[in-house]
């Protein structure tokens, strides 16, 4: 990986930092008990593809929104494991990636598209991700000869 330069926003730094994935739902589990405990550390809760947040949310906005992701996590990532969600640290989370699991694509990367999470966590305040992360040139040449170019 290369080095980041100095005017990149510490958001975009984070983002693209190696994270762990929560592989089971115990550790799922683990993860969403540590960040209720920190729920008052001004969290940014991103949906990306949306307006980006330009404050944190209530604590108790944070937690309702911990409740509401899980529950749709479960229901619709019908699998054994978890694999969805990464984090920062484990131990202190303070960056958090979260992947629709009507949207995964290949999350980790494998195919060479980068597929954006569905939701992101953040202790420092977001940024455009869509426009921060535009599609990788196959996808704009994909685009070109299908019609032309940009519309």
């Amino acid at each position: 990986m290369s080095a980041q330069p100095a005017s990149e926003p510490e958001f975009l730094q984070r983002f693209q930092a190696g994270s762990t994935g929560m592989l089971y739902w115990s550790d799922l589990d683990a993860l969403w008990a540590r960040l209720r405990e920190r729920a008052d550390e001004h969290w940014y809760v991103y949906a990306v593809g949306d307006v980006v947040p330009q404050a944190p949310v209530s604590a108790e906005d944070f937690r309702r929104f911990l409740e509401e992701v899980d529950r749709l996590l479960r229901q619709d990532h019908d699998e054994d494991y978890c694999g969805i969600v990464y984090v920062d640290d484990r131990e202190a989370p303070s960056f958090v990636k979260i992947f629709d699991p009507n949207n995964l694509g290949s999350s980790c990367g494998s195919s060479g598209l980068r597929v954006l999470p569905g939701w992101v966590l953040s202790q420092v305040p977001p940024v455009d991700l869509e426009a921060a992360m535009p599609p990788t040139g196959s996808r704009r040449r994909w685009w070109q000869r299908l019609f032309g170019g940009a519309r």
